[in-house]
């Protein structure tokens, strides 16, 4: 495994952890957050569903039950 490869990994965790990605950029060195959210962007679409799923839940209550939870 390349140096590289563990910055990528570490990078698209921190991402799917939920944090900031402004952190992740300042994190990575990056100039600019657009160079991290344009590299990074694979990890977007699970992040928005997480986002929708709980402004659902906050939306609608308890009573929201999202994909995950109904094949649980």
């Amino acid at each position: 495994m390349r140096f590289h490869d563990l910055r990528h990994t570490h990078a698209t965790e921190l991402l799917k952890a939920g944090i900031n990605p402004k952190i992740v950029s300042e994190r990575l060195g990056h100039s600019g957050i657009r160079i991290t959210l344009d590299t990074y962007s694979h990890v977007l679409p699970t992040l928005q569903k997480e986002a929708a799923d709980l402004a659902a839940k906050n939306i609608f209550g308890s009573e929201y039950v999202t994909e995950r939870e109904k094949n649980n």
